[in-house]
């Protein structure tokens, strides 16, 4: 029934990997958090990220995504304590 419309965003979606989604769902986030004013909430949503690129093993793309997962691990404890609320 809707097949056509499937094949297309499959297609799409292909030419990415598991990373590079990671990574624009990660900007997705971010933007939404920062119009919530809570820097806890993006310290959260900065840890949670941290840990899904640090902890996927199958992300078949370049290996720096490791560390952008140990880098956003390093700030976000940072992020946290400054936060205000």
């Amino acid at each position: 029934m809707f097949t056509p419309p499937l094949q297309a965003l499959d297609n799409f979606l292909l030419q990415y990997n598991l990373g590079q989604v990671l990574v624009f769902v990660f900007a997705i986030a971010f933007l939404v958090g920062l119009t919530q004013r809570s820097g806890k909430l993006l310290a959260i949503q900065t840890v949670t990220f941290g840990l899904l690129f640090a902890l996927v093993p199958s992300i078949d793309g370049p290996g720096y995504f490791l560390y952008v997962g140990l880098g956003l691990l390093v700030v976000a404890p940072v992020m946290f304590a400054l936060a205000k609320r």
